[in-house]
């Protein structure tokens, strides 16, 4: 693990145990960098996210926030519609951590993820998605031959894929971990309160 990483697993770690101990969860847009839009106006630190809501983001930026006990960082070039119990993710990528118990949905224009109580990671694009399970279950489907599905279960980022559009010799493929990080899914499960867990059970991050 290089030093860099090492310095902020430890910081998040750090992190989660102050709010675990002082019961914090700040409900509402927690961290604002660059063009971010919540319906077409800027975003706000304390802004909240409701049903119904459009988030879009430009180059560069990025949007941290939470929605009663989930949590949610979206990506630059991104554009998130936010249903109920639904998430649209139309281009772009979020990472996403949510409390077990209610089930949800993540749709993209070539998926449909079913989750219960998983940290997921999705990048959106028009031919395919990228969708790793990074703990928890989800039920991956495709969009355009929903007989093509899997349930994933996994611990720590076991099985990342690629789900893709019509016409592709293969609907479900195997992907390698890009584009996330265990520090940013701590950072992400401080903000509700929770630890995700490979921390729990010891695991290395």
């Amino acid at each position: 693990m290089k030093k860099r990483d090492f310095l902020k697993g430890a910081a998040a770690i750090l992190a989660v145990r102050e709010a675990l101990a002082l019961g914090n969860v700040e409900k509402g847009v927690y961290r604002v960098r660059g063009d971010v839009r919540i319906n077409g106006r800027p975003a706000q630190r304390g802004d909240e996210i409701r049903t119904g809501d459009t988030v879009t983001t430009g180059p560069g930026a990025e949007l941290v926030f939470v929605v009663e006990r989930d949590a949610f960082m979206v990506r630059q070039n991104s554009t998130v519609s936010f249903g109920a119990d639904v998430m649209r993710v139309v281009t772009g990528a979020i990472l996403s951590v949510f409390a077990t118990g209610k089930p949800r949905r993540i749709e993209t224009p070539t998926a449909t993820i079913g989750i219960r109580g998983t940290g997921v990671y999705v990048e959106s694009e028009a031919a395919r998605t990228y969708v790793c399970t990074c703990y928890g279950e989800a039920e991956l489907a495709s969009r355009d031959e929903p007989a093509a599905r899997e349930t994933v279960r996994t611990k720590q980022h076991e099985s990342p894929r690629y789900i893709l559009a019509r016409g592709a010799p293969q609907m479900l493929m195997q992907a390698p971990v890009i584009n996330h990080t265990d520090a940013e899914l701590i950072m992400l499960e401080s903000l509700v309160g929770r630890q995700p867990p490979f921390m729990e059970s010891g695991r290395k991050y």
